[in-house]
């Protein structure tokens, strides 16, 4: 709709007033989808500003509360709405899921899911880099395991920090599977760079 031209000419904060008085954080998964899709056909793109602004406001809460696997919906409108903005949806959206304190097991699929399928290279390096500024946790490892299977050229810098934060955890993951399981997938992927 040609009224969604708008949305290139708010603040950050004027959006988030927006997006409040749309009660978009609440609307019905098959309106967030079908919203998501015209984001995508806006011209020009978003600010990354904005666009933050919509990720938290359309998923954060969502997210947050997810107890069972996402639907469809949910599923396909973060699909359409990371396929044009990865960068400020994981920004906003990643960082505050590594954070959570707790399981959060459906969390941490869905975190998997959409760096195996959906994120730009730029952005799984991105997420490494967010899971490498907190500690580790039996949680966050199948997080790197799917960053590391996706096969991305790592910056050196990157390479060296995960290979360090893997050397200094080792003794609190002693007994761990997952732990061990990604170590393996480290030294097979980056064997010409890891000594």
């Amino acid at each position: 709709p040609p009224e969604l031209s708008i949305l290139n000419n708010c603040s950050p904060g004027q959006l988030e007033g927006l997006c409040s008085f749309l009660q978009l954080s609440t609307c019905p998964e098959p309106f967030l989808v079908r919203f998501c899709s015209w984001l995508l056909a806006l011209t020009p793109d978003l600010s990354y500003s904005s666009a933050a602004v919509l990720a938290e406001q359309l998923f954060l809460r969502r997210v947050l509360s997810l107890s069972q696997p996402p639907s469809r919906h949910l599923m396909a409108a973060l699909t359409s709405f990371c396929s044009n903005y990865s960068h400020p949806f994981c920004r906003v959206l990643v960082a505050v899921v590594l954070q959570e304190p707790g399981e959060g097991a459906e969390q941490t699929k869905l975190m998997c899911e959409l760096v195996e399928e959906c994120l730009e290279p730029h952005s799984v390096q991105l997420v490494l880099s967010q899971v490498l500024e907190v500690p580790l946790s039996e949680k966050l490892l199948p997080v790197l395991q799917a960053v590391l299977g996706r096969q991305e050229v790592l910056p050196s810098e990157l390479l060296d920090l995960l290979v360090l934060t893997l050397c200094q955890q080792a003794p609190a993951f002693s007994t761990s599977l997952n732990y061990a399981k990604l170590v393996m997938a480290v030294l097979t992927a980056y064997q010409s760079q890891v000594s």
